[in-house]
């Protein structure tokens, strides 16, 4: 089976776009820069972009800035790149680079990962699922609706309340305690999720089970279509 693969990255900050091939490289920042960010909170030459085969690394060239590359698709996940970090490889195929600068970001388009699909099937034990969860059962709802805001902004740091889990889900006629004992079999449960030996804040249950959702990617953006729209903008 023969696989056609798209070559290079895409770099877009508004109407400019770059094209980058393998093998090239591509700078930014306040300019002189291939990519002009024209911010003065921004470095001169505050980084590079390196393009190797079907993926790309990054350089911080900055002495104090910070940068963060996150997926705009996936749910939540980033990586930190630090002042004076070289050559750091970016494992997503839509990433969004942002600047510590007032909406200072771009947008970075690389090649779709090639995965493996077996067609045959294994021989032995059919392997077990790790968390088995029920797509059509209302538990499922509410993981979804608890892990929203991450999976609209991968670095929001919102976890939604009881009562923000009612009002989204109102067309369930959930009551408080309900949406409680859908939290509680979800970390008990379905999730297993570990409690903390000092637990401190009385959301820590709702934090842990977004945290290892998004973590395993046992929630994805698609889901947010189970939602529906949203009823109110997330905070």
């Amino acid at each position: 089976m023969s696989i056609c693969k798209v070559s290079g990255i895409l770099i877009q900050r508004d109407e400019q776009v770059l094209e980058v091939a393998p093998g090239e490289h591509v700078t930014f920042g306040r300019g002189p820069a291939d990519l002009v960010l024209p911010d003065p909170a921004v470095s001169r030459l505050a980084g590079r972009i390196d393009v190797v085969d079907d993926y790309w690394l990054i350089s911080n060239l900055s002495r104090a800035s910070t940068y963060v590359v996150d997926n705009p698709e996936g749910g939540g996940e980033f990586v930190k790149v630090p002042p004076g970090r070289v050559r750091a490889p970016i494992p997503f195929e839509l990433a969004r680079v942002r600047l510590p600068a007032e909406s200072v970001s771009f947008l970075v388009f690389a090649p779709e990962h090639t995965l493996f699909h077996p067609d045959a099937p294994r021989e032995g034990t059919e392997t077990v699922l790790a968390f088995p969860l029920d797509v059509t059962a209302k538990y499922f709802l509410i993981l979804v609706a608890l892990c929203e805001p991450r999976l609209r902004d991968p670095l929001s740091t919102v976890i939604p309340t009881v009562p923000e889990i009612i009002i989204r889900l109102a067309h369930l006629g959930l009551g408080r305690s309900a949406v409680n004992f859908h939290i509680d079999y979800l970390a008990r449960v379905k999730l297993r999720v570990k409690t903390p030996e000092q637990p401190g804040k009385s959301d820590w249950q709702r934090a842990a089970i977004v945290s290892l959702a998004l973590r395993h990617d046992l929630v994805t953006a698609r889901h947010l279509e189970l939602l529906g729209a949203p009823v109110r903008p997330l905070r």
